[in-house]
């Protein structure tokens, strides 16, 4: 096949697929169509299923979307995962098992006149001789609404499979009528056994790979390769490829691919993080679930993995200012001064020294005691106002500042209560029996709970 660009999604070793329709016959998967000049990553792209790394979940024997696959049984796809998981890859495999006609797109290239096209055609192939066709549709979150409502008629009629790939979380990427008729299929960031089974064959392939080198990759750096790689095989290979060809070989012509390499290879580690997307919430889930456990170290832990990938530490206060009041609330009322003042406090220093007061912060709230009365009292209150009957202010406590309102009775029989003694006077201060804040006997949460059944015992 002669690929044609379409950009660079970030999937497991991503080289663009033709645009056309492919045949059968041609090598739809074949890595004739990657040269020797192409990168590692591309050249060492998996042909069969059997090559597909780390995905047993979906690929093991037995799975459904093996047997699918195995018995040419395709149903529409939706391929979700992290970039260099192999989603590209496994478009490419199931081009070479299918007997369905073979058509490949990128969301971001396409345009409404090539999809008409391809329905078009995939239409009349039907029509002409039974056979489907396969849409693969590469970064299909990129397609807005009216564009994956182009594919709707053709999917539910069963003119087109369609096979699409995405980074972006598809309960929120793909339309509900799209999605429910795909099956989805989760594929999950490769293990480190696996980026370092896919290092060695890399290494000992001498048609596609590094096999013609005589390369010596010590135990210590292809470790530090496949933990810096994050899951994402490519960045693995990218580095390996770097490291082998600009270190010069020894007297005996083998290169030494050392800790001290593997570490110039990679240079910074890249963590998977976006800014609006699955890994952003997931991440900023976990710390604050973290916070709320009282794991410090595991909060800490989260904290640093969004420093390290840019996140905005205002975004971070703000959240830990929510979480001051919902999951500590009066318990600890510190939390929330300490909070307020970190947000002062970043303001004035930034970064990168904010991550000293952020790490502070953290550890104070995660180690404070927790209550969630705060948000149960205002909740409970609102789940009244919202569906029972609404309560009218009680005369005596309404506003008897303007002309005329001690003429309709407003404030008359108000008793003001620093005119007794404890500044407590017993009064209707609302029509009906309301308990909304209930205080747990934690941290000074106890003493208010003890102001609070001392002022019920008071009352007649």
């Amino acid at each position: 096949m002669s690929p044609k660009s379409a950009g660079d999604s970030g999937d497991l070793f991503h080289e663009p697929i033709s645009a056309s329709p492919i045949s059968n016959e041609s090598e739809a998967g074949s890595n004739e169509a990657f040269p020797s000049s192409a990168p590692l990553a591309a050249r060492m792209r998996p042909t069969t299923l059997d090559e597909i790394l780390g995905q047993g979940h979906l690929l093991g024997p037995g799975k459904l979307l093996r047997r699918t696959l195995e018995s040419d049984r395709l149903t529409s796809l939706i391929l979700y995962g992290p970039p260099g998981t192999g989603k590209t890859t496994l478009a490419l495999v199931i081009s070479r098992m299918t007997s369905a006609n073979f058509v490949s797109i990128n969301a971001v290239l396409s345009n409404v006149a090539e999809m008409r096209q391809i329905q078009d055609n995939a239409r009349r192939l039907l029509r002409r001789s039974g056979q489907r066709t396969v849409l693969f549709v590469d970064e299909i979150h990129r397609f807005n609404k009216a564009q994956q409502d182009i594919l709707m008629p053709d999917v539910e009629l069963g003119s087109i499979i369609l096979v699409g790939a995405t980074t972006e979380n598809p309960s929120f990427s793909i339309r509900g009528p799209l999605l429910s008729r795909s099956l989805v299929c989760e594929l999950k960031t490769l293990e480190e056994n696996d980026i370092i089974a896919i290092m060695d064959c890399a290494i000992r392939d001498t048609d596609r790979g590094l096999g013609k080198l005589s390369i010596v990759l010590t135990r210590e750096a292809k470790a530090h390769l496949a933990k810096q790689a994050s899951g994402d095989a490519r960045r693995a290979l990218n580095a390996l490829e770097v490291g082998a060809l600009t270190t010069p070989p020894d007297s005996e012509g083998k290169i030494l691919f050392d800790l001290k390499v593997a570490e110039e290879s990679c240079q910074k580690r890249m963590v998977q993080y976006d800014w609006d997307g699955d890994f952003h919430y997931d991440t900023i889930s976990a710390f604050i679930k973290s916070l709320r456990g009282s794991d410090v170290n595991a909060a800490i832990y989260w904290l640093a993995k969004m420093i390290y990938a840019g996140e905005d530490p205002r975004f971070i206060v703000r959240r830990l200012l929510i979480f001051s009041s919902e999951d500590i609330g009066n318990a600890d009322p510190q939390a929330l001064v300490l909070t307020s003042s970190a947000m002062q406090a970043l303001e004035f220093v930034g970064m990168p020294e904010g991550r000293i007061i952020l790490s502070q912060l953290v550890s104070y709230l995660a180690l404070a005691p927790k209550s969630n009365s705060s948000i149960m009292a205002i909740d409970s209150a609102l789940d009244d106002v919202k569906n029972q009957k609404a309560e009218s202010v009680p005369t005596h406590l309404r506003d008897a500042h303007y002309k005329g309102a001690k003429k309709m009775g407003h404030g008359v029989g108000y008793q003001y209560p620093h005119n007794f003694p404890d500044a407590k006077v017993d009064q209707v201060y609302l029509p009906k029996d309301a308990f909304y804040y209930k205080p747990r006997p934690v941290g000074f949460e106890r003493e208010l709970l003890a102001r609070l059944k001392n002022l019920r015992t008071k009352q007649p």
